[in-house]
């Protein structure tokens, strides 16, 4: 190991940031943007319109709620006709 914390190949030692992207899931919520969807997660049922779609999280928003959902989160996606 080298005096300032990294090894011989330049790794950092101690925890590693990791984010899994799920692409298919990213793609269909960014076309879902400025349309109305109910959202099943671990945690319960969100509706609302889609304000927002980054490749770990959603921006769902209803009346004067706004839900930051993440991706990983997400059990399925129902567009509402």
């Amino acid at each position: 190991m080298m005096p300032n914390g990294m090894n011989s190949q330049g790794a950092q030692n101690g925890p590693m940031n990791v984010v899994i992207v799920e692409p298919y899931v990213y793609s269909a919520l960014y076309r879902l943007i400025g349309k109305r969807v109910v959202l099943d997660t671990t945690r319960g049922s969100v509706s609302g319109i889609v304000r927002d779609a980054k490749p770990d999280h959603v921006v769902v928003e209803e009346q004067d709620s706004t839900f930051f959902v993440r991706i990983r989160e997400i059990v399925w996606i129902m567009p509402e006709a």
